[in-house]
């Protein structure tokens, strides 16, 4: 269960940002025992995965920051995000120093598919906010609110690791936040189409 818990907020970070999670479980799984990565999920501690996750991290960071280049951004993101969710939960729950439930390691299918439906949830949210928030703060808004998905999605993955419990909660107040972001966006497009929506 742990093992779910963990792969879930993995998935949820990289909704957020698709390497930073990516990057945390390869350093950790490179340089510690705390996570013996099985077969068929090695190569994500290799020296040229870490690489060129790095060089996509730092590419990542830029362009994020930027208005209107952060929507083209997440539009190229959206298969790139669910699919790392999907690798990085069924990666999490496979390992065994993680969790040693036998019936996820035993229906790897399962990881991959709530991975890449975290992940594109969490995207989702984030792509139909980053706009609004654009056009309501002329573009200022863009770096402040990538800087605090970044560290979000940082923050998410190391408590996944340390604390699963803890992580999911935060997980569930992620959800809570883009649900409500999503609802002041639906709002906020209909007042814009009919100004007098805001008297009802």
């Amino acid at each position: 269960m742990l093992a779910a818990l963990t792969g879930m907020s993995l998935s949820a970070a990289a909704g957020l940002n698709a390497y930073i999670p990516f990057l945390v479980v390869a350093l950790v799984a490179r340089f510690t025992d705390y996570i013996v990565l099985p077969v068929g999920y090695e190569w994500i501690e290799s020296n040229w995965a870490i690489g060129i996750g790095s060089v996509l991290l730092v590419a990542e960071l830029v362009l994020d920051k930027v208005p209107a280049v952060d929507t083209v951004n997440d539009t190229i993101q959206t298969f790139i995000r669910p699919s790392m969710g999907g690798l990085i939960f069924a990666a999490s729950t496979a390992a065994s120093e993680l969790d040693q439930s036998t019936w996820m390691q035993e229906n790897p299918w399962v990881s991959v598919v709530l991975g890449v439906v975290i992940a594109g949830l969490v995207h989702t949210g984030k792509m139909a906010a980053r706009p609004v928030i654009n056009i309501g703060t002329a573009g200022t808004g863009a770096p402040v609110v990538s800087t605090v998905e970044d560290g979000a999605s940082f923050g998410l993955s190391v408590l996944a690791l340390i604390a699963p419990v803890l992580a999911a909660i935060a997980v569930l107040l992620l959800g809570w936040l883009l649900v409500w972001m999503w609802l002041r966006v639906r709002r906020w497009r209909r007042t814009r189409r009919d100004p007098a929506a805001t008297l009802t």
